[in-house]
């Protein structure tokens, strides 16, 4: 019962920094947050730094909030082998979290990217790959050679990244996206699609 204990304390300990970093990552102030959730900002203040333990009520009311799992704020045990930890990437300001644990082949992530800041567009790039792309929710902008998309909720596109591409969040809102990489050009094997109809 000791281990248990310690354990969730263990879990507990690690869900304040969790939430202040994705409250950072949503682009939100205390008292914005406070107004979504009904939680008082000095409550979510201690929440944050770790003075207050979390209750049920407060995480489902954050999840909401955020529109993640709970799981993703309690850092709910992993499935598979215990030995992998994925832990989230931050790059050019979004989060990457791994979704495969095997190496080499097509890689799956989910990617949380907060609307673009002020300042230039990204830079055109090329790199050895294939990728594909499908919008949770948000949108995305996909610049590929003389093509300009923008991607909304429900919307997938492929490509391969020998092609000049830059991907970019135009706001409002958080978009997030998964994605399937093949870094060698490996390509997702779709053994079914919709039926062709006669026209």
């Amino acid at each position: 019962m000791a281990d248990e204990d310690e354990d969730l304390d263990v879990v507990l300990q690690a869900v304040g920094p969790r939430l202040k970093a994705l409250r950072a990552e949503r682009g939100a102030t205390l008292a914005q947050l406070s107004e979504r959730t009904g939680i008082s900002v000095s409550t979510l203040s201690r929440l944050e730094s770790g003075q207050r333990r979390p209750t049920l009520e407060l995480l489902l009311s954050l999840a909401r909030a955020h529109q993640v799992q709970l799981d993703d704020l309690v850092d709910a045990p992993v499935t598979g082998d215990p030995r992998v930890h994925p832990r989230p990437i931050q790059r050019n300001g979004m989060t990457m979290l791994p979704l495969t644990r095997r190496p080499g082949g097509v890689q799956a992530y989910k990617i949380v990217w907060p609307a673009k800041k002020p300042g230039p567009d990204p830079a055109l790039a090329t790199h050895e790959g294939y990728e594909w792309l499908y919008v949770m929710s948000g949108r995305i902008r996909l610049r590929l050679g003389e093509h300009d998309l923008l991607m909304g909720e429900g919307e997938a596109a492929e490509f391969d990244t020998r092609v000049p591409h830059a991907l970019s969040n135009p706001g409002p809102e958080t978009a997030e996206l998964l994605m399937l990489y093949g870094a060698q050009g490996e390509r997702a094997h779709v053994r079914a699609g919709p039926r062709r109809t006669k026209a």
